[in-house]
């Protein structure tokens, strides 16, 4: 990859290498203060790119961002399994100090919402625009309500 494209990526905010390598390595931190001073980082960091990552969440590997941190809140009670592929605006929202818990190898779709003490299985996919509040199994799929007419206008 050239600079100019390397330069290109981070000024969309695609680039999270930097982001990445700093969570893990708060992760690994045993100092208090190294901790503190590199959650600050990463928040702002976050924040630069339009997301979330809450200071606890458990993300086990680098999850894939094909569209960046650009509206992901990842609450910090969450747990993340390897692999997993999570697209703009998702929502890993807590509900009472209970977060999802999400397997390995999962898909989840652009503005997919995952509430409260529930768990999603290894390999299950969340398609755009689902809520879900309720646990997953394993290779699953779980869409979107039907559409449907409220009133007529």
């Amino acid at each position: 990859m050239s600079l100019r494209e390397r330069l290109v990526d981070y000024s969309k905010g695609d680039d999270l290498r930097r982001f990445w390598r700093l969570f893990a390595r708060r992760e690994r931190s045993r100092s208090r203060l190294e901790r503190h001073i590199l959650t600050f980082f990463l928040s702002r960091m976050a924040h630069r790119h339009g997301g979330y990552v809450g200071n606890g969440a458990v993300i086990r590997g680098e999850p894939c961002l094909p569209h960046g941190l650009h509206g992901v809140y990842i609450s910090r009670y969450a747990e993340i399994g390897a692999d997993c592929r999570i697209y703009q605006n998702v929502t890993i929202g807590e509900v009472a100090g209970k977060a999802p818990k999400i397997g390995a190898g999962c898909l989840i779709g652009a503005g997919a919402v995952l509430v409260g003490d529930i768990r999603v299985g290894d390999g299950a996919k969340i398609g755009a625009g689902a809520v879900v509040s309720a646990d997953v199994p394993a290779g699953c799929t779980v869409v979107a309500p039907q559409p449907r007419i409220i009133q007529k206008g």
